[in-house]
């Protein structure tokens, strides 16, 4: 517990050098008129994709089978989904490509201490079940009950000319193949195609700018950490009136809730 008089609070990270106590704030806006449609609060040490499922709700397909505004019919425009890499988590995208909505999110890139060969610089073939090192060693991927696999290079990586360059581990390069490995190559891959990352970076420019205009008009004094997950829906038509209103707009007086920085339906 980190406050006496707000036992919900978390120790929370911006980034790995940048930290803050409390809560974070997650919106849902449309890029071209800057209309908050939904807003979600939650603990400031809870990962973002966890969350971000809950302001794009109107997007998802209802639970008795019908569909939400995701534009399945076909009368609509194909919705999407905008975030940044700390939305783009295997869960998250999955939900996504599940109910038919366009992922432009972002995805964590593979990273390796001291510069060492990172994940990518494998060849994972998963219908084969393999993956192969630069040196073009190939080992078989063992996968456990859950569907998550890993490729032990092991031994091989005693003799390996380029071992100084790819791992430090006495026991040799291990490469974690997880459930969702599929959909994150395939994230990663569409991240790369120069019209996404222009559409990308227009959208994100609009969005940041609301969430500037927020962050300097916070209500309530309190200091929030605002995340956005960035949706364009096909239709709006079935915004409620309170999306529009301004973004001065805070919790109702009788609200139990932390007051934030953020929009509130």
């Amino acid at each position: 517990m980190i406050s006496t008089v707000d036992p919900q609070a978390r120790h929370g990270h911006k980034t790995s050098a940048r930290g803050f106590d409390g809560y974070k704030g997650h919106i849902a806006a449309d890029p071209d008129s800057e209309i908050i449609s939904a807003t979600e609060v939650s603990a400031g040490n809870q990962g973002d994709a966890q969350t971000a499922a809950d302001p794009i709700i109107d997007l998802l397909p209802d639970t008795d089978g019908q569909d939400g505004q995701s534009g399945q019919d076909g009368g609509q425009d194909r919705s999407a989904v905008y975030g940044d890499a700390a939305y783009g988590a295997a869960e998250f995208l999955e939900k996504l490509d599940d109910t038919g909505i366009e992922a432009t999110v972002k995805t964590q890139p593979a990273t390796n201490a001291g510069g060492r060969f990172t994940k990518d610089a494998f060849g994972i073939e998963l219908d084969a079940g393999t993956v192969t090192c630069p040196n073009q060693t190939t080992v078989p991927i063992r996968r456990n009950r859950a569907g998550d696999g890993t490729a032990d290079f092991g031994t091989a990586c005693a003799t390996c000319p380029l071992a100084a360059r790819c791992t430090t581990s006495k026991s040799g390069r291990k490469v974690a193949v997880g459930r969702h490995e599929r959909l994150l190559a395939r994230a990663r891959a569409t991240s790369t195609d120069p019209a996404r990352r222009a559409d990308y970076r227009a959208t994100r420019s609009r969005i940041e700018r609301k969430l500037a205009h927020l962050m300097r008009h916070r209500h309530g004094r309190t200091k929030i950490v605002v995340h956005v997950v960035r949706r364009r829906a096909g239709s709006c038509s079935g915004w409620s009136a309170g999306s529009s209103r301004p973004a001065a707009t805070g919790p109702s007086p009788g609200e139990t809730r932390p007051r934030s920085g953020t929009v509130r339906r």
